[in-house]
């Protein structure tokens, strides 16, 4: 069982999220993760270091281009993944639906990290969310504000992923954010509760 994280958000870029982000991918049990990441200077440096394969697309932003579509299912495919995690739910998360139709990934899960909060704002953008919320099993947030502005504007639907409240310790989330072993499995994820008092309304994506 084997984990593909999809994400522009991982060092050498500087940065909260991308510290984040790979805290929680070096706490993966060996063998069982791979990194398709945007590059960076120093990038082969820091990957060589890294206790994991990362794939790096030569461009400073992955987006969710057929490009990246074809390469993230080739990456998936070639490694055998079962599970996708975004490091960023906005906008690598639509590619969720694709990696599903071309490979062997079942799971989905998608992180916020506060920015989709301008996202929700903006009617055009809200589309898109609500589109990322339906392609994946499970999207955390850390914190209550993110939780409450995907449920109230983008996750209306049942239809929509679960909304998971993750611990800010990168100790604590490897089960909640992060698949174990290929993870902690989406339906797992999906019990565990939400702080937000909105969430209720966001069901797990039935299929």
């Amino acid at each position: 069982m084997t984990t593909l994280l999809v994400t522009n958000d991982f060092p050498p870029r500087p940065g909260g999220i991308q510290s984040f982000v790979h805290g929680l991918a070096v706490r993966q049990p060996p063998g069982s993760l791979v990194v398709y990441a945007s590059t960076w200077k120093g990038a082969a440096k820091f990957d060589a270091d890294q206790p994991f394969e990362v794939v790096r697309e030569a461009t400073g932003m992955l987006l969710p281009t057929r490009r990246a579509a074809r390469r993230s299912a080739e990456i998936a495919r070639a490694y055998g993944c079962d599970t996708v995690w975004f490091g960023a739910a906005a906008p690598l998360g639509l590619l969720a639906p694709g990696l599903r139709r071309r490979t062997g990934i079942e799971r989905a899960v998608a992180q916020t990290h506060g920015h989709e909060i301008g996202w929700a704002a903006l009617p055009g953008a809200r589309g898109l969310l609500r589109r990322i919320a339906r392609g994946t099993d499970v999207v955390t947030y850390l914190g209550s504000t993110p939780g409450c502005a995907w449920t109230r504007r983008c996750t209306a639907s049942p239809t929509c992923a679960a909304l998971h409240r993750a611990s800010t310790s990168t100790r604590t989330t490897r089960a909640s954010t992060a698949p174990r072993s290929a993870g902690a499995t989406a339906s797992a994820t999906a019990r565990s509760s939400c702080a937000c008092p909105a969430s209720s309304r966001a069901r797990a994506r039935t299929r």
